[in-house]
């Protein structure tokens, strides 16, 4: 049977536990090495520890590790699921940040790589890392097994060098939960020149990821492209039950990939024990495709829409909820106030708001299959960004 921590309330303790016993030190050729399990490291994100094979999955998007290191260099042991032999249409697309500057975007095409992160700074100088995954869950996992810190011994310092520490959570937690746009779908590739694949997928320059960075907050995304709540995307008007969010939105993230030990990502369930401060929805572009303007569809949106609702409140009873849709189109956004209308009365819920994007617009360019580019994105970060402080007086 698999072993598991999910990263969260009392399971946070055993996967700490975990990180302190698989720590040690070394010395290979003289140097000083430090070995640390990946869940030593603060997480981003819904993301599953895994001890069997003692791998830390990211699988949403935007979902990886935060930390500061001790020393002159740490490696990153990745793996990858098995959409790696897809290539750039399929692969994880992920990116490295040291000291907060991007140093390194790549997708992972081969089943193992290390990821080696040399510290800027002079011996005794902690160095931050952030490893973020930047595709979406539904093409592909990364796996994070190990992390390793290496100090020469002629600059070695007992006190410091080796050490590895999480870094510290910010003062608010934002949930996203949306499909292709918040996923950043398309966001590297030029319209009606590229077509979608993760090489082109940038979860970093949406909307939502940037949002929270004005706002100074952490994030968790849980989205995937042409998902609904009552219909995913569908071109004939047919109503497409097979991509919808709210069957998901207990797990650890979606995929048809295999994972190298077993299973897929979606065994995992997702424990709720980190509670966000705030969640932010954003569904509704794909369910109009199949409801269009039809005034019994639309209804019928808006009553999955509160069942929905009632799914989050259920569990996460105190964040306040804030709905919103329009970048690419607002067909159902008069229904999700209606939605929001019918749930307040059936529950005396009433921390819950509404609030209505802008639509892309021309001058600011398409990425693509038409989904909103990074200039579009920014101008909606700036909105919803602006709205929450109001709001919430963030």
């Amino acid at each position: 049977m698999r072993k598991l921590f999910l990263i969260g309330g009392t399971a946070i303790l055993l996967a700490a536990a975990a990180a302190v016993l698989t720590a040690c030190g070394d010395k290979k050729g003289g140097d000083h090495v430090q070995e640390y399990s990946p869940d030593a490291a603060k997480q981003i994100g819904r993301t599953v520890y895994h001890a069997d094979s003692s791998t830390l999955w990211c699988s949403l998007s935007g979902s990886g590790i935060d930390f500061s290191f001790y020393g002159t260099e740490c490696a990153a042991a990745l793996v990858a699921d098995s959409a790696y032999s897809g290539g750039e249409t399929v692969a994880p697309r992920y990116a490295v940040y040291v000291n907060g500057t991007r140093t390194e975007e790549a997708q992972l095409t081969e089943s193992e790589r290390t990821v080696t992160i040399q510290n800027p700074g002079v011996a005794g100088d902690a160095c931050s890392v952030r490893i973020v995954k930047l595709s979406e869950s539904m093409q592909s996992a990364l796996g994070i097994s190990k992390l390793t810190v290496t100090t020469p011994k002629d600059v070695y310092n007992s006190h410091k060098d080796g050490t590895l520490l999480p870094a510290e959570d910010k003062a608010h937690l934002i949930e996203f939960i949306g499909d292709s746009i918040t996923c950043g779908y398309g966001v590297d590739g030029e319209f009606n020149v590229d077509t979608f694949k993760t090489a082109n997928e940038d979860a970093t320059k949406a909307y939502a990821v940037r949002t929270a960075e004005k706002l100074g907050a952490d994030y968790s995304l849980v989205s995937y492209s042409g998902h609904g709540i009552l219909s995913g995307y569908s071109s004939g008007g047919t109503i497409n039950t097979r991509d919808l969010v709210p069957p998901y939105y207990g797990l650890c993230g979606h995929s048809s990939a295999s994972l190298p030990e077993g299973g897929k990502i979606q065994d995992d369930k997702w424990d709720f024990a980190k509670k966000p401060d705030l969640i932010v929805i954003n569904l509704g572009t794909n369910d109009a495709s199949y409801t269009g303007t039809d005034a019994a569809k639309m209804k019928e949106f808006a009553a999955a829409y509160v069942e929905f609702l009632k799914q989050i409140r259920e569990n996460n009873p105190d964040a306040p909820i804030l709905c919103t849709l329009g970048i690419m189109g607002g067909t159902l956004c008069d229904a999700i106030d209606l939605a929001i209308l019918n749930y307040q009365q059936e529950t005396g819920d009433k921390n819950i708001s509404a609030m209505r994007f802008d639509m892309q617009a021309q001058e600011d360019g398409y990425a693509v299959d038409w989904h909103p580019s990074a200039a579009t994105h920014e101008k909606a970060s700036d909105k919803l960004s602006a709205y929450i402080r109001e709001w919430l007086n963030w």
